[in-house]
């Protein structure tokens, strides 16, 4: 990458105008990335996560140098949100507020011993120089219990203002005692008016691009695009994409005139596929699967196929999409159209006889039917309903006549007396009492008038004037 697009935090050691032979510039030494010269240094230079920023909550409380929510508040924050939304972001500048030092660990390599080395530098700061330790932790979900109890003694006595971030719901992942004294904040991706704004600021920023690339308003779209609501990926990409344009350039002398033009061509060279972001075996793996059956429940063939899609890009096992649509066969479609059960097992077996990729095709076609298949959960309430009247005792005992008679002494018992075959009877049904006493004229099937079911609805009324002599 060229040094031209890494200028340094502070000023350049070299004049950042000079062109080399190559018509790049070139410096001592490495700059930093552009995402990390770019990070804001105040809150106000934050891009999205507004509903977190409204004057007097309690990141601006903890980066102006209050306790963050009150005097017996928590004074320690977990972040949680997907990657590039600003996490490390608003650590560093909480850091920033007066009598504030800075420590960064990260729960891939820090351990129990790291923790309570911070925790007694940051005491002795606390007592002898009345500094505050802002101990930022990156990934906590990583840490285990006994590394997550390490930090409680200095959370609680507030040695330290621990700032916390996670990509993992935190509920799963972080110890209760650690939660119930520190402040959940929820980040949310970063929309597509967010990113372009802070692409646009990289662009124009001393601490950017300086002005030196102009970007087309088709390279700047499809940047936005592939960033996928995270900043930092919008970044990398943009520099990249300005890495690209300035190798092509022939005759640039850094000045306002001579910025070089970064078109749809050198983003889609720099990167041309979107982050997905899926994890499965976290909330991505939940979420994704719970909005691809309510897809399906909800007859929208377009989105349960870019939910499948998603899934399958992401490397999900196609078994489990197979088991789920199985699923939603017989709970969503049911009897308003039984052969969508048929068509979700054929499915299922094709997938594990043919594997990937072609199995996408078999689970496309499952979710075609089901999603466009009429709608019916009236089995699955129907035997919810029965269940639940087991479980609260109800149905007890089983009618003489239908019980089992062909044993030695079971007709002594009345077992089978008075029963009625039911191929003797016209229409092949007979008139007798099939449930228990207690639950005799008790319905759980309730046929609805969509699809098949709605010629199932007067057979069944039928059929049960008859069983019931009504």
């Amino acid at each position: 990458m060229s040094d031209l697009f890494s200028v340094a935090d502070e000023e350049p050691s070299v004049d950042p105008h000079a062109p080399s032979e190559s018509g790049r510039q070139s410096a001592d030494r490495p700059r930093s990335p552009l995402a990390v010269r770019m990070r804001p240094r105040t809150l106000d230079e934050v891009v999205g996560q507004q509903h977190l920023l409204q004057p007097g909550s309690p990141l601006r409380l903890l980066a102006a140098g209050g306790s963050g929510s009150g005097p017996a508040g928590p004074s320690s924050v977990i972040l949680w949100g997907p990657p590039g939304t600003g996490k490390t972001t608003l650590a560093h500048v909480i850091a920033r507020g007066p009598g504030r030092r800075f420590v960064e660990l990260s729960a891939i390599t820090a351990g129990v011993k790291d923790v309570r080395r911070v925790m007694d530098e940051a005491l002795t700061a606390r007592d002898l120089h009345r500094i505050t330790t802002v101990l930022f932790l990156d990934e906590i979900h990583r840490f285990n219990k006994a590394q997550q109890d390490a930090l409680l003694p200095g959370v609680e006595n507030r040695w330290v203002v621990l700032v916390a971030a996670t990509t993992e719901n935190p509920s799963f992942s972080v110890v209760s005692p650690l939660l119930s004294r520190s402040l959940l904040l929820t980040l949310k991706p970063l929309t597509n008016a967010d990113i372009e704004a802070l692409l646009l600021r990289a662009v124009k920023d001393e601490r950017g691009l300086a002005g030196r690339v102009r970007l087309s308003d088709e390279a700047l779209e499809h940047l936005v695009r592939l960033a996928a609501g995270d900043a930092r990926r919008g970044l990398t990409a943009l520099e990249a994409a300005a890495g690209v344009a300035w190798g092509e350039a022939d005759d640039v002398d850094g000045t306002g005139g001579g910025a070089v033009a970064v078109e749809l061509q050198h983003a889609e060279r720099a990167l041309d596929v979107a982050a997905l972001r899926y994890d499965r075996a976290g909330d991505q793996h939940y979420d994704v699967a719970s909005a691809f059956i309510k897809s399906l429940r909800g007859s929208d063939v377009d989105a349960a196929l870019h939910y499948l899609a998603r899934m399958l890009e992401a490397g999900e096992d196609p078994r489990f999409i197979a088991r789920r649509i199985v699923i939603s066969a017989a709970e969503d479609v049911g009897m308003a159209d039984p052969t969508a059960l048929q068509t979700a097992v054929a499915a299922a077996q094709a997938v594990q006889l043919i594997g990937m990729p072609e199995g996408r095709i078999v689970l496309a076609e499952a979710v075609v039917h089901i999603a466009t298949a009429p709608k019916s959960n009236a089995a699955y309430n129907g035997i919810n309903a029965a269940i639940a009247d087991v479980r609260a005792g109800r149905g007890q005992g089983i009618p003489a006549h239908l019980r089992d008679a062909h044993y030695p002494g079971a007709a002594q018992l009345g077992h089978g007396k008075g029963y009625v075959y039911a191929h003797d009877e016209p229409h092949g049904i007979a008139r007798q009492q099939y449930p228990p006493d207690d639950l005799v004229g008790r319905n759980y099937y309730e046929p609805t008038a969509n699809g098949t079911e709605r010629e199932i609805g007067p057979r069944l009324e039928r059929l049960r004037k008859i069983v019931r002599g009504t």
